[in-house]
């Protein structure tokens, strides 16, 4: 079962970050932003001491959930996010691919 998430957003300029923190480690998801409406998914970091924890699931679920809120399309360049999606086709609405 994977752990419940705090996660948080950060914006300076065309660069943010949704992160979370979990047992002193942090775990990131770097987007940049390319337009009022589209945001590039750039990396997914995750320490080693929370792989298998769902942190970057759930990192990437919080990306879209935000994405859908906020009338905005994601460009899947992190590998990881990509991943993600086509594991997902039920979020196909809300990347720009």
């Amino acid at each position: 079962m994977a752990a419940a998430f705090d996660i948080q957003r950060k914006e300076d300029g065309k660069k943010g970050r949704f992160f979370l923190t979990h047992e002193g480690h942090e775990a990131e998801l770097t987007f940049s932003i390319l337009s009022p409406g589209t945001r590039i998914a750039d990396h997914t970091g995750v320490p080693d001491a929370l792989r298998g924890t769902g942190a970057a699931a759930a990192l990437v679920a919080h990306l879209v959930a935000v994405a859908r809120a906020e009338g905005w399309k994601i460009v899947p360049l992190c590998p990881f996010v990509n991943a993600q999606r086509v594991k997902h086709p039920e979020w196909a609405d809300v990347f720009n691919v």
